[in-house]
């Protein structure tokens, strides 16, 4: 054996061992006494490693229990986030605190509104187009990230990306195959009561993309019909995309609005997607906030004329002042009782009227029996303040106020 290879800790016990067993008269180190202590150290060193094992065992244990690895569905349920149903759920975790700052869709109360005017004008609009009986219904509107959406969309799918022309914006809508499919097979003499096939892996043909066109076109003829009352507006196709990076409109972490409605045709049908960034309604989203058809969020003629009533009747005091010098102090401490403050005034001179420290108009002092009388002698001056003056002075004493 190498030098390197010998085991020095065993070779130093085996020549203890020797010295006590000669020590002690015993045996050579080949007899019963040298095996006797020879077992006794392999037990001792068999109980320290068993020891140490089971320590490591103990370590591992604890470290891999600290160490546990979360599933997917775990992760996902910790931070919010659900693939099946992003963004459209009710938002827990981190997804609730990165969508807090988006603009909720019940902010824009119009908006259900118009949806609903165009849910009615579509099951005309469809009816008329198939010559079938179609039920069009709001399935939901909620607020999504642009970027979320996109993930979303189940493929295969027609996106179609218009152009609002008055509001000088895209928006984006989206049909899914079921629905394609069903429409294709409506409008081209399809048996009722058969499902429509779905086939995976290949492209949509050029009939079906133009029958979806049409359908795209009287929606869209629908959803103008039903912004009408707030705002004209025309919708124009720009394009049509089935692959969903090829459809962004704006950037993925803004905000829009998503309409999801379900269009039933017997037993077929599916689901067409509205969506418009906050960007695209931007234009009328003073529109949008009102409660109803019509409300004023400026000013109201009724509040007004009541308000110019009541001012008209309204009774305040008016001072007349005869005379106005500025005096220095030394002269006003100098004083005494008995002495007399010369008025440098003419019998023609005019008083001022005033209320508060603003001056009205000028006058002549007279007698009318046993009062003192004063005659206006010039027209009221109309102050130069406007309304919007008073604002534009309290918002920036606002901002004096916060620095």
């Amino acid at each position: 054996m190498p030098p390197e290879h010998v085991d020095q800790d065993a070779l130093a016990a085996e020549w203890g061992l020797a010295l006590e067993a000669e020590s002690s008269g015993g045996a050579a180190p080949g007899g019963e006494g040298a095996n006797s202590a020879e077992g006794e150290v392999d037990e001792a060193m068999a109980a320290q490693w068993a020891a140490m094992i089971d320590q490591d065992n103990e370590l591992a244990s604890a470290k891999s229990g600290s160490e546990r690895a979360l599933s997917q569905e775990e992760i996902d349920t910790l931070l919010g986030f659900s693939l099946a149903d992003i963004s459209l759920a009710d938002k827990s975790g981190i997804r609730a605190i990165i969508d807090s700052a988006m603009v909720s869709y019940e902010r824009l109360p119009m908006l259900e509104i118009v949806f609903d005017r165009l849910v009615r004008l579509m099951t005309t609009s469809l009816r008329n187009f198939t010559s079938d009986n179609v039920e069009v219904s709001l399935d939901q509107i909620t607020s999504v990230r642009f970027g979320d959406y996109l993930n979303s969309i189940p493929l295969p799918s027609i996106l179609a990306v218009f152009k609002a022309e008055e509001w000088e914006n895209f928006g984006l809508f989206t049909v899914n195959s079921s629905l394609i499919y069903s429409m294709v097979d409506v409008l081209l003499g399809g048996r009722r009561g058969q499902s429509a096939i779905r086939i995976e892996g290949r492209p949509y043909t050029t009939i079906e993309t133009s029958l979806v066109k049409r359908m795209i076109e009287v929606i869209l003829a629908d959803a103008e019909l039903a912004f009408k009352p707030l705002s004209p507006v025309k919708f124009n196709i720009d394009r049509f995309e089935t692959n969903p990076r090829f459809a962004a409109i704006t950037r993925p972490a803004n905000a829009a609005i998503l309409v999801r409605l379900r269009i039933d045709m017997e037993d077929r049908g599916g689901t067409v997607e509205l969506l418009l960034p906050y960007a695209t309604i931007e234009p009328i989203r003073d529109v949008l906030l009102q409660m109803f058809m019509g409300d004023k969020l400026g000013r109201d003629p009724i509040w007004e004329g009541h308000l110019a009533t009541e001012i008209g009747q309204a009774e305040i005091e008016v001072d007349a002042v005869l005379y106005e010098a500025n005096l220095p102090l030394r002269r006003m401490m100098e004083l005494e009782v008995g002495d007399t403050l010369p008025l440098e005034l003419k019998p023609e001179t005019l008083i001022s009227v005033r209320c508060g420290h603003v001056t009205l108009t000028e006058g002549r002092m007279g007698r009318v029996g046993d009062r003192v009388a004063v005659r206006v002698a010039k027209p009221l001056r109309r102050p130069k303040t406007t309304f919007a003056m008073f604002e534009t002075a309290g918002e920036s004493s606002k901002r004096l106020e916060a620095s």
